[in-house]
This record gives C-alpha cells, sequence and structure tokens, in this order.
C-alpha cells in the first residue's frame, strides 16, 4: 500500500470498518494516537501503527486506557490532530479524562467499538449500550458530538467529519461504531486528497501577551495556539478564567459551564443529521442507528409490503440530540418505533422529544447479535394496531 503525501489511500478497496475508520483519520490529519489493545477495536489501531511511518506521526501503545486517554490530551496541546480507540470496558476507564478534555476544549476523537456488556461481557460480539455513557459518563455538565456510522464506506466518510467537528468546536467527539460494523467488510471508495474537506485547527494570530487561551471575543468558541509558539497558557481541570488560571467562584463557573453547552447547543441545528425515507406521510417511524439501521431496513420493507405506512428514520449524529425533528414528528406521525441493541436507550430521547404526543414503542436487545428483522417488523405491526 502506498499513499500519497497527505496519508490519503485514493481508490477502491474491499477492508472492514476499522481499517476504513483508520484511513478516514489519516485522511483527516490525524497524526498522535495512543491506546490499549481492546476487542473488538484493534484492528484501528493495528493499521494506524503500520501506516503513520508513511506519512509522519505517531502511535504509541500505552500502558492502560487512563493513560491512552490523557496522552491523547498532552498530544493535541502540542499541535497535533489526535484520537484514542477503546471498546466498552476501556471506555469506562477514559471517562474522567473526557471531563477534562471538555472543560480544556480540547479537540480530539475517542472511537468506540461497541460490544456486549456490562463489565468484560461479550468482547467479541456486538452491542450499542455505550450510547447514553458517552452523553452523560463524565460528571459535570458538558455537551459532546457523536456520531454513529452504519457501513465501513461511513467510517471512513464520518470520521473525516468527526475530526472536522473536533477542530471546529473544541470538543471530545465520540465515533460510536459497534463490533458488526466493525469487522464487516465491504467496499469503500476513497477520493484524492483534494476532494476531502479537511478542517484545519483555528489558531491565534495574537502576539504573546494579548493573547488569552480561552478569551473567546465574542465567539463561543476559542482560539487555540499550542505549546511553544511563544503564548502563556495554563490547561487545568479546574473551573478557569479566560487566561485558564483557577478561578474559584460560582461567577466564573456560570460563566464556563453556559459557554461549555451553549457552544454546541446553539448550533445543533446545524448539527443534526439524519437520513430518512418515506417519514413524509408515515403512520408509523421506525428510529434506528449504526448496524441496526440496516436491520430495520428490512423489516420496514416487510411492513410495507403487509400495506402499513411506514417510514425510516437513521440517527447519523446521536449527540446532539434531535429533539426538534422529533417534536415536529409527533404531531404528524402515530407511533416511533425505536429497535436498539440495548435495553432501552436512545428511545428514552425519543420519549423525551415526543412528550406523549405519539406512541414510543422500545424494541430492546440485550446484545451478542443483531434483531431478527421479523421482530422489528411484528413491531411495526403492533403500532399500527
Amino acid at each position: 500500500m502506498h499513499a500519497d503525501p497527505k496519508g490519503v489511500m485514493t481508490g477502491v478497496h474491499f477492508i472492514d470498518g476499522d481499517h476504513a475508520a483508520c484511513e478516514g483519520a489519516l485522511a483527516a490529519g490525524c497524526r498522535f494516537v495512543a491506546g490499549y489493545p481492546i476487542t473488538p477495536s484493534t484492528e484501528v489501531v493495528e493499521r494506524f501503527a503500520a501506516r503513520i511511518p508513511e506519512v509522519g506521526g505517531c502511535f504509541i501503545q500505552m500502558e492502560d486506557e487512563i493513560a491512552s486517554s490523557i496522552a491523547i490530551l498532552g498530544g493535541a496541546w502540542a499541535g497535533k490532530k489526535v484520537m484514542t480507540v477503546t471498546s466498552g470496558p476501556g471506555l469506562s476507564l477514559m471517562m474522567e479524562h473526557v471531563g477534562y478534555a471538555a472543560i480544556t476544549e480540547t479537540p480530539c476523537v475517542f472511537v468506540d467499538v461497541q460490544r456486549g456488556g456490562p463489565s468484560t461481557g461479550l468482547p467479541t460480539l456486538p452491542a450499542q449500550a455505550d450510547m447514553m455513557q458517552v452523553r452523560w459518563g463524565s460528571h459535570g455538565d458538558y455537551m459532546p458530538i457523536a456520531l454513529s456510522p452504519s457501513s465501513p464506506q461511513e467510517c471512513f466518510d464520518l470520521m473525516i467529519r468527526a475530526f472536522n467537528l473536533a477542530e471546529l468546536y473544541r470538543v471530545p467527539v465520540f465515533f460510536m461504531m459497534d463490533e458488526v460494523v466493525g469487522h464487516m467488510t465491504e467496499r469503500v471508495v476513497i477520493p484524492e486528497a483534494s476532494e476531502i474537506e479537511v478542517v484545519e485547527r483555528r489558531l491565534t494570530a495574537k502576539r504573546p501577551g494579548e493573547y488569552k487561551v480561552y478569551g473567546t471575543d465574542g465567539s463561543l468558541v476559542p482560539e487555540m495556539t499550542k505549546a511553544g509558539d511563544g503564548h502563556r497558557i495554563h490547561v487545568t481541570g479546574l473551573t478557569h478564567d479566560e487566561r485558564g488560571y483557577p478561578a474559584m467562584n460560582a461567577m466564573a463557573q456560570d460563566k464556563l459551564v453556559r459557554r461549555l453547552l451553549a457552544k454546541i447547543n446553539a448550533h445543533a441545528d446545524q448539527l443534526v443529521d439524519v437520513q430518512t425515507d418515506g417519514v413524509e406521510g408515515a403512520d408509523i417511524v421506525v428510529v434506528s442507528f449504526g448496524i441496526t439501521s440496516r436491520v430495520a431496513t428490512a423489516a420496514v420493507d416487510a411492513a410495507r409490503a403487509q400495506g402499513y405506512k411506514v417510514g425510516h428514520l437513521r440517527l447519523i449524529v446521536c449527540w446532539p440530540f434531535p429533539a426538534k425533528l422529533f417534536a415536529e414528528l409527533a404531531g404528524q406521525v402515530k407511533a416511533f418505533v425505536v429497535p436498539e441493541i440495548n435495553m432501552g436507550q436512545m428511545v428514552l430521547e425519543v420519549e423525551r422529544a415526543v412528550a406523549g404526543r405519539a406512541r414510543v414503542v422500545s424494541v430492546p436487545h440485550p446484545g451478542g447479535t443483531v434483531h431478527e428483522p421479523a421482530v422489528i417488523t411484528q413491531a411495526i405491526v403492533e403500532a399500527g394496531r
């Protein structure tokens, strides 16, 4: 394999989702990865370790997931685009540093190839049970971004978007794969580097002495710098002022936390990304994400063949959740059917957004395999009665 100077492996490939995600990260400009081996995500970093010498960068296997998640934050402040890769148990260990990334506004990507849990669970089998953890797993108030691919092609395409969003909003971005998507092998088309939109880090042009590391100048997202550029920077997990210095008072807390939430919430409409099929005029809408979307497509087709007016809405960006869209749809449809490979997580957001204006039917699955399409079809039929 030979890549161009930007690390893009242009052409048509037959690769799995883990490898496609790695190629997306390289194409986005990721040049530092720290991680610890864990099934079913290890193939991402195995490929990265093999590929990174071709373009200049570093992969380091740390002693554990805790060390990995803090190492990438240091890499980001050294000027690199960074990610770490893990699965459920490892992600649990990383949660303190998710909060640290949020309060220090450090752009980074956490790849989570989900597997059955809790605890060690099913290392080699799928689940989608980390969705609430990535939204609420670290303490305090913050708003991450989370994307959910459903194919190896999307693992490449959406990985580039994940890095772009991390840079635009200076937040931790979660890439929520699952074991099936990670290990399925399909055709992946990688375009020329000139055709890939890559967002570069917005570095300050201010002179040393003028720059405040968290000064926003009216924007919700501060400009960044990197160690060694001559600016005086202080990066701390404590509540801090615009200089980055600790500020132990309620006023500083109010100002900081409100801005951390607002920089995502104020752009929620632009961040929302869903794929719809037949939602307009439907009586029932199936809501899915990740690998379950592919199973749900077969179920929707079967229900339509029986005469039911069924739409399909796939969440591509799961966080922030498209609550406004669901509130609008609630006045138009009779029911939402929500299959997911967990015992009912994203369905809670659907219920919150719908607020009782339409029926919401959960189709849970504890993991280890995917739904049988007939189970989802039956839920559609029952919702339509």
